[in-house]
C-alpha cells in the first residue's frame, strides 16, 4: 500500500515537472530587446551598495557673481573609496574631460575642455607645478 502511494507520488511529480519545463521558453539575446534605456539618473553600484559611476543631468544653477551654469550631463567614475576620479561634463557652453589623483591627493589632476570659442589642457602635480596648454 505505502509502495503504491509513493509511486503515485512520484509519476505525479514527474508529470508536473515535465510540464513546467514545456511551459520554459529558451532564453535568447534577441527576444525582447528594449531599443531604448530612459531615465533621468543612472547609477552603476559594487557589491556593497557603493555607488561606482553616475550620470546625471544636473538643472541650471545660479552662481554667487549672479551668473547662471548651465544645465550640464556628468558622467562620474567613482573609486572604492567614494572619489570621483573621471569626470566628462557636456552642457550647451561647454565640455570638460577630468582626470583627478587618487585618494589623499588634493591637487593632482589633468582636466582638458573646450568653452565657448576657447579651449585648453591644464596639468596640475600634488607639489604645486602647473601646465597649461592652449593652442
Amino acid at each position: 500500500m505505502k509502495y503504491r502511494l509513493l509511486f503515485a507520488l512520484m509519476v505525479l511529480n514527474l508529470v508536473l515537472s515535465l510540464f513546467l519545463l514545456a511551459q520554459l521558453r529558451p532564453a535568447s539575446a534577441t527576444q525582447e530587446v528594449v531599443p531604448v534605456l530612459r531615465g533621468r539618473a543612472l547609477q552603476i553600484v559594487d557589491d556593497q551598495g557603493k555607488v561606482r559611476a553616475s550620470i546625471s543631468v544636473m538643472p541650471a544653477s545660479p552662481q554667487k557673481d549672479g551668473s547662471v551654469y548651465p544645465e550640464t550631463v556628468l558622467l562620474r567614475l567613482i573609486t572604492e573609496k567614494g572619489r570621483p576620479s573621471v569626470k566628462i561634463s557636456a552642457s550647451e557652453e561647454s565640455a570638460l574631460a577630468a582626470f583627478i589623483g587618487p585618494t589623499g591627493t588634493k591637487n593632482t589632476y589633468v582636466q582638458m575642455g573646450a568653452q565657448k570659442t576657447t579651449s585648453a589642457m591644464t596639468l596640475k602635480n600634488e607639489d604645486g607645478r602647473e601646465q597649461v596648454i592652449k593652442p
